[in-house]
Protein backbone atom coordinates (compact mmCIF):
# COMPACT_ATOMS: atom_id res chain seq x y z
CA UNK A 1 0.00 0.00 0.00
CA UNK A 2 1.37 3.41 -1.02
CA UNK A 3 1.70 6.08 1.63
CA UNK A 4 2.30 9.82 1.37
CA UNK A 5 5.36 10.75 3.48
CA UNK A 6 3.97 14.25 4.15
CA UNK A 7 0.44 13.23 5.14
CA UNK A 8 1.91 10.71 7.55
CA UNK A 9 4.46 13.08 9.11
CA UNK A 10 7.50 11.13 7.91
CA UNK A 11 8.93 14.15 6.09
CA UNK A 12 8.33 17.88 6.02
CA UNK A 13 7.36 19.45 2.70
CA UNK A 14 9.48 22.51 1.98
CA UNK A 15 8.99 24.70 -1.08
CA UNK A 16 9.78 28.23 -2.18
CA UNK A 17 7.07 30.49 -3.62
CA UNK A 18 7.55 31.06 -7.35
CA UNK A 19 6.02 34.53 -7.04
CA UNK A 20 7.82 36.17 -4.11
CA UNK A 21 10.52 33.68 -3.04
CA UNK A 22 9.19 33.14 0.50
CA UNK A 23 8.82 29.74 2.13
CA UNK A 24 5.47 28.11 1.39
CA UNK A 25 3.33 26.28 3.92
CA UNK A 26 1.98 22.77 3.29
CA UNK A 27 -1.79 23.14 3.64
CA UNK A 28 -2.46 19.40 3.26
CA UNK A 29 -4.22 17.26 0.70
CA UNK A 30 -6.32 19.02 -1.93
CA UNK A 31 -9.12 16.51 -1.32
CA UNK A 32 -9.50 17.80 2.26
CA UNK A 33 -10.78 21.09 0.81
CA UNK A 34 -13.15 19.45 -1.68
CA UNK A 35 -15.14 17.25 0.68
CA UNK A 36 -15.23 17.98 4.43
CA UNK A 37 -16.34 14.40 5.11
CA UNK A 38 -13.94 12.79 2.63
CA UNK A 39 -11.62 11.55 5.35
CA UNK A 40 -14.33 9.03 6.28
CA UNK A 41 -13.93 7.36 2.86
CA UNK A 42 -11.13 5.01 1.87
CA UNK A 43 -8.18 6.63 0.07
CA UNK A 44 -8.95 5.14 -3.37
CA UNK A 45 -12.50 6.57 -3.30
CA UNK A 46 -11.21 9.99 -2.25
CA UNK A 47 -8.68 9.97 -5.08
CA UNK A 48 -11.35 9.16 -7.66
CA UNK A 49 -13.16 12.39 -6.73
CA UNK A 50 -10.21 14.75 -6.27
CA UNK A 51 -10.38 16.19 -9.80
CA UNK A 52 -7.08 14.76 -11.00
CA UNK A 53 -7.28 11.84 -13.40
CA UNK A 54 -4.13 9.94 -12.46
CA UNK A 55 -3.78 10.25 -8.67
CA UNK A 56 -5.29 6.85 -7.93
CA UNK A 57 -3.62 4.99 -10.79
CA UNK A 58 -0.14 6.47 -10.23
CA UNK A 59 -0.22 6.65 -6.39
CA UNK A 60 0.16 10.43 -6.30
CA UNK A 61 -0.98 12.71 -3.46
CA UNK A 62 -1.81 16.31 -4.48
CA UNK A 63 -0.86 18.82 -1.77
CA UNK A 64 -1.86 22.47 -1.59
CA UNK A 65 1.00 24.85 -0.85
CA UNK A 66 0.19 28.35 0.35
CA UNK A 67 2.43 31.39 0.60
CA UNK A 68 1.67 33.40 3.71
CA UNK A 69 3.56 36.42 2.35
CA UNK A 70 1.84 37.01 -0.99
CA UNK A 71 -1.18 34.68 -0.92
CA UNK A 72 -0.07 32.53 -3.88
CA UNK A 73 -1.36 28.94 -3.85
CA UNK A 74 -0.12 26.01 -5.90
CA UNK A 75 -0.63 22.27 -6.04
CA UNK A 76 2.30 19.86 -6.00
CA UNK A 77 2.01 16.16 -6.71
CA UNK A 78 3.82 13.88 -4.28
CA UNK A 79 4.76 10.32 -5.24
CA UNK A 80 3.56 7.93 -2.54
Amino acid sequence: MAMCPYCNGLEKLEAICTVCGSTMEDSGKVSDYLDPYGHYNDEKTVKLGDGYTNTSKDDICPHLLSCLSCGHDQVVFIKE
